[in-house]
């Protein structure tokens, strides 16, 4: 059997056959960058969105041939509105980086409905609000994977999962369904909502592709990442370096305690729901991860290529004191603080270009134990291991300070991007291609397993943190 993926990233649209040995056979991606019309506002064209991933799914099948299913993987909390009759956005999407409704936010935080900019309600309300604000018009609000279902079924299907149900700010705390109280103060139609449907299960007939395949998975792209790390039960957790860095972790049936947001700042999420079974786990955020490598080629220019980096970190044993704080967009888990800045602590006259480069590398390592140590604490649960998936995977200087800076082996996943993997498993668990979670599980092959072999100064880093914090004092008053 052979499953068909689409997976809809922030900057780009990647379609793949994954066969039942899980390996990936045929893979094509199109980049599909964001717009940025003004500081703090990202956009897409939903249009040419949808236009990419049918192109590359027809491309993908013609070179493949049949599938057994399809499943699809997406980023989170983008919001799309489209007209139900004629299937045309209203306006550009909003992404979830989008801060248009920052504003708002602290508005109706002060009615007491905590909700972010980074989540999708406000942001329907936004695009509503311009469309349709008397709410007359027959709209359809939806996030990725609803919009890709309905171009995917040529408008007979409007639905989403519940793992991207659940970021949008709009379900009730236990995920069983809208809670119409919100709707309601956010002004947002019920009727113009997708449909819940299970993250795994015969959804829909893709009929825009040869063959009409049967959707049988969805799931938001940490989710995805998850299962198709094999992190399907509690135990061992995975974290995503990509632009930013996310880490999760399954918990199990019962949802975490807190509401919204653990003492030590990690957030609840659901992994899947499949059949009667409802999937919790917890999310810890770094806001800024392969960003601050990006900052060294193209704004410091010390390096010509992202992967440049382990080459010249690599020159030196250790930094020699130097220590830096990624938080060039403020600090995530745990600390929350938004008017952190990233910062460079202990530089000498005797401190070079490699010495600079591994401590950027080994500041996002620290990070990744700070979401490590939070979400050990908020779950009550031990990692013994981490594994890891997203651009910096790659770099072996990189994955070698993460074992380091946790105390505990890292395993690099196969593929750069699980996501693919895990909607895989997802479609193929609703046809029968994997019999269960145990075969998830055992279908995780590392491409290397890294031990910890040199302690980093985790008092030092402590020290750093404490320093970069509270930059803008008026930013890390924000709090969502």
């Amino acid at each position: 059997m052979s499953i068909l993926v689409i997976d809809i990233g922030t900057s780009g649209v990647r379609a793949a056959v994954v066969r039942d040995d899980a390996i990936i056979v045929v893979e094509h991606h199109l980049e599909v960058l964001p717009l940025s019309p003004a500081p703090g506002l990202v956009e897409f064209d939903a249009t040419a969105m949808a236009d990419a991933a049918l192109g590359l799914a027809r491309r993908v099948l013609a070179e493949h041939g049949p599938v057994d299913a399809v499943g699809i993987a997406n980023q989170r909390a983008s919001a799309i509105v489209w007209d139900r009759a004629t299937g045309v956005p209203v306006a550009n999407g909003l992404g979830w980086q989008d801060l248009r409704t920052l504003g708002e936010c602290l508005v109706l935080q002060a009615d007491g409905l905590r909700l972010a900019p980074n989540q999708s309600a406000t942001k329907f309300t936004a695009l509503l609000d311009a469309a349709d604000p008397d709410r007359n018009r027959d709209l359809c609000v939806g996030t990725v994977d609803s919009w890709i279902v309905w171009n995917l079924t040529e408008g007979n299907a409007h639905v989403t999962d519940t793992s991207n149900a659940a970021v949008t700010g709009l379900m009730h705390a236990d995920a069983s369904g809208w809670d119409t109280t919100i709707l309601d103060k956010l002004r947002i139609p019920e009727s113009s909502l997708a449909r819940i449907v299970d993250s795994s299960g015969p959804i829909a007939a893709a009929t825009a592709l040869p063959g009409a395949p049967m959707i049988c998975g969805i799931a938001g792209d940490q989710q995805a990442s998850l299962i198709g790390q094999g992190c399907v039960a509690p135990g061992p957790a995975k974290i995503t370096f990509g632009t930013g860095g996310m880490l999760d972790l399954v918990v199990g049936t019962r949802r975490p305690s807190f509401a919204t947001r653990g003492p030590s700042g990690t957030f609840p999420v659901v992994a899947w729901r499949r059949g009667d079974e409802l999937v919790w786990g917890i999310e810890a955020i770094m806001l800024s991860a392969g960003t601050n490598v990006e900052w060294l080629r193209d704004d410091l220019g010390i390096i010509d290529t992202v992967a440049e980096s382990h080459e010249v970190a690599s020159a030196c044993d250790d930094s020699e004191g130097v220590v830096y704080v990624p938080a060039l967009l403020g600090l995530g888990t745990p600390h929350w603080d938004y008017g952190a800045r990233g910062a460079l602590f202990g530089i000498s006259r005797g401190s070079g270009r490699a010495h600079i480069v591994r401590a950027v590398l080994e500041g996002i390592a620290h990070r990744g134990a700070d979401l490590v140590a939070a979400t050990e604490a908020d779950a009550a649960l031990s990692i013994p291991e981490l594994r890891v998936d997203g651009g910096m995977s790659a770099n072996p200087t990189f994955v070698q300070a993460l074992a380091n800076a946790t105390s505990r082996p890292v395993e690099v996943s196969p593929v750069l991007e699980a996501t693919t993997l895990g909607a895989a498993f997802l479609a193929g668990l609703a046809i029968g291609t994997w019999s269960g979670w145990d075969d998830v599980a055992n279908a995780w092959q590392p491409s290397r397993r890294i031990e910890p072999n040199a302690p980093l100064d985790r008092d030092r880093w402590a020290r750093a943190v404490d320093r970069a914090r509270e930059w803008y004092p008026e930013l890390s008053g924000l709090d969502f």
